[in-house]
Parts: C-alpha cells; structure tokens; sequence
C-alpha cells in the first residue's frame, strides 16, 4: 500500500467502504422517506415505508464488546419515526467504565459537511464561482503542472485530483507507526504539496474518486476568501448560531479529546510477537478540514437537522446538498453498494446510500485512528442516526458492527460490492 492509501485511510478510513448502508426492504410503518430526486424539494416526492424501529435488534447489534475489533460503540437515533439510543463495551480499558452517551468524538472526514457547507455559503454571497477553477483564486497553492480544477468539482469529488505522492513522513501505514507518531503534525500546504508530479486520476467532470486532498484544498480556499481561519469560520457561520457548543476544530498541535469520551486504542505488535493496545485517545487533528473536527452524537444531530431544513443555505446552494453528479465512480472508496452499480454517490459534501427497497438517506462516514463514526438521515428528517465505534484496527473489522446498526435502524443490509 503506498502511502497515498496510508494517508486516505487515516484521514478519512472511508469505512462505510462503499456504505453507511445497502438496505433491503423492512417492516413497514407509517413514517415514510423521501425517494425524490435529489435536489427536489422532499414532500413533493413519492414515499416509501421506513421499517419500525426494533430496540432488541438495535441492542445486539452493538452487544458483546469489548471485543477482539472494538471497545465500544454508541448509537443515538431520533426522528418522528422513533427513537432509540444505546451504548455498549467500554470506554477504558483499565477502569472499565462504560461508554459516554454524550461522549466527544474524533468525527474524521464528517469534518468535509462543514467545509462544503462554508464554501456553499461563499458561493451563495457571490465571493465564490463555484465553476470557476480554484486556482484563480489560490494561484501557485496547486502544482502548477495540473490544469483547471473548479471549485465545485472538489466539493463533489469529481476533480480527479491525484490522491498524492509517496512521502516517508506519512508513515507506513501500519498501527505501530502511528502509535509512535500519533502527535505529529502536518500543514494543509504539506499535504496538497505531496500532489507534485503525480499524474490526475481522470480528466476533471468525467468521473468521480473520493478523495481528500480535494477538501484540503477546500479549507485553504476558506481561509483566502475570507481571511480568517477556517476554524473561525466554522464557529461563526455553523456551531455559534446553532449553539453546537461540543463542535469545534481544534488547534493542529492541540492533541486533547475533551470529556466526556471513549479511550481510542490501536492493537500494536512487539518485536517479539506480542500484541497490546496502544492510548491513542490524544493525537494530532492535523487533518482540519479535511478530518480534524470534535464533536457529540447530539451535537451532529442538531447540525444535520439544520443543514437539512434549509437553515445555513439558501435554495440554489440547498440544492447542491442532494444533488449527484451523473457520472462513473472511478475506483472509490465510497459508492461500492449494489444499487450504486459503478456510478457517483457523493454529493457537494454528502454521500447518497439507496435502498434495494427505493429508500434513499443522505450523510456521511468519519474515522481517524481509535475512532469511527457515521451521520446519515432521510431527507425528511424521519430518521436521523449517528454512530460511533472505538475500532483497536485499520483495517476495517469494525464494519460487521456497522451493517448491523444499518440493518437494525433501516432493513437487512446487502453485502457492498469490494
């Protein structure tokens, strides 16, 4: 795996693989999701029946931990269709204390609903085109060998920006090395620097690739059109008007994890064989706006709601919210579901899952080492669900637990194609 791959599994370790989940048809109830096309308007559309709400299902599919995969995991579901939340495993392994509900969370790459949310607004005050090439308005950030990429087409992924070169400070992608290394940390411009001399992924609106020097670039552009931080802007535009008082981005050498949380473990090999988990609970945010954001289970929820009911945009930039690109999925991480069959699934900062059953809920996946999370909805807001799994692994083992809290909150999940 060369260290482009090591770099997107940390930033954003995509986990849902292609998820949050491929749904089969479930027990019906009244409450009922919007099948629409995405961007119009949700009751304008036809409906299908939302599966009931199983508390028993709910509470196996995160029983048993701690285990071999996972510490521990908590889920938070709310809506008029029911509401369920729970916890299961530990939060410490040494004092065995239980899981947090209310615990500040790693949120990763659920990060990039903030950033686009930005950058939409900026478009929406006409302070950015978003079909003009960023680098008019960041010359020399890019390398200078690759050619016009617009603004919006790194909000839906479909820049085919290379994903980055091969550079030894990133590690090797392995548990041990970034147990080590946990509070290292890289600039914006470190990173879009590794994209030198590497050829794009595709020319630029042919396809789309998840990947998140695009949001790095996103972030770097906030700041220069505004002339603040992006963590300035965050605050200002989202978590102070929503009184999103746990969210925040925090400082790039800042490696704390407020309380309430969950202790993030690695399982790392010793030289002579032996395993044992590794605290990896503080390390650096240095993915920003790409990965770097602090959150809560309540506080996402609050966020999604208002993102979702037209609060922080406009109609024209609403739209751009539940809008995806007709066009192939170019060896994603994402998109992998059956219904998906090869095509885009990601929005200007959000992911489409659809159910084999005409079910349709938007959101988006997030991890950084130790943590896992995901925050998905149906467009009319009946069921919001968010996650989070204390995974010990970068593999992905943690999935099996994440199909089964799809399955239980929407229908029997299919298998995602590989």
């Amino acid at each position: 795996m060369n260290s482009s791959a090591r770099r997107t599994r940390w930033t954003t370790l995509a986990v849902s693989a292609g998820l949050l989940m491929t749904l089969a048809a479930g027990v019906a109830s009244p409450a009922t999701a919007s099948s629409a096309t995405p961007g119009g308007p949700a009751h304008a559309a036809a409906t299908v029946p939302l599966p009931a709400l199983d508390p028993a299902a709910l509470k196996a599919a995160i029983g048993g931990l701690p285990s071999a995969d996972v510490t521990g995991a908590l889920v938070r579901i709310t809506g008029r269709a029911g509401h369920w939340s729970g916890t299961s495993g530990v939060g410490n392994l040494e004092t065995g204390q239980g899981v947090p509900p209310d615990a500040h969370i790693r949120i990763g790459s659920i990060s990039k609903v903030f950033t686009a949310t930005i950058v939409l607004q900026l478009a929406a005050e006409h302070r950015i085109d978003l079909d003009q090439p960023v680098q008019r308005y960041l010359p020399g950030v890019l390398p200078a060998d690759l050619p016009p990429v617009t603004v919006g087409r790194l909000l839906n992924h479909t820049s085919g920006l290379p994903r980055g070169g091969d550079d030894p400070d990133f590690g090797d992608g392995s548990p041990e090395w970034f147990a080590a290394n946990r509070l290292k940390s890289f600039t914006p411009q470190q990173v879009i620097d590794t994209m030198a001399g590497r050829p794009m992924e595709f020319a630029p609106g042919t396809a789309q690739q998840y990947n998140g020097m695009n949001y790095y670039v996103a972030g770097v552009l906030i700041e220069k059109i505004t002339g603040r931080s992006f963590a300035d802007e965050v605050r200002s535009r989202i978590t102070r008007p929503l009184a999103l008082h746990d969210t925040y981005v925090p400082d790039a050498h800042d490696p704390r994890l407020p309380s309430p949380h969950s202790d993030g473990y690695l399982t790392v090999t010793s030289p002579d064989g032996s395993t044992r988990p590794v605290d990896v609970t503080e390390q650096s945010p240095w993915p920003w706006a790409e990965g770097g954001m602090i959150s809560t289970p309540a506080d996402l929820d609050r966020f999604m709601t208002a993102l979702f009911r037209g609060r922080l945009l406009p109609p024209a930039q609403q739209a751009e919210l539940f809008t995806v690109p007709d066009v192939p999925s170019h060896h994603s991480s994402q998109c992998r579901s059956e219904t998906d069959a090869g095509r885009a699934c990601m929005t200007m900062g959000l992911m489409r899952v659809k159910a084999s059953n005409g079910v349709v809920v938007w959101g988006k996946t997030g991890s950084r080492p130790g943590y896992t999370s995901g925050v998905f909805a149906t467009r009319d807001l009946s069921r919001t669900i968010v996650y989070s799994l204390n995974p010990t692994n970068l593999n992905g083992t943690e999935m099996r637990y994440i199909q089964q809290i799809a399955a239980a909150s929407f229908g029997t999940v299919v298998p995602a194609k590989n």
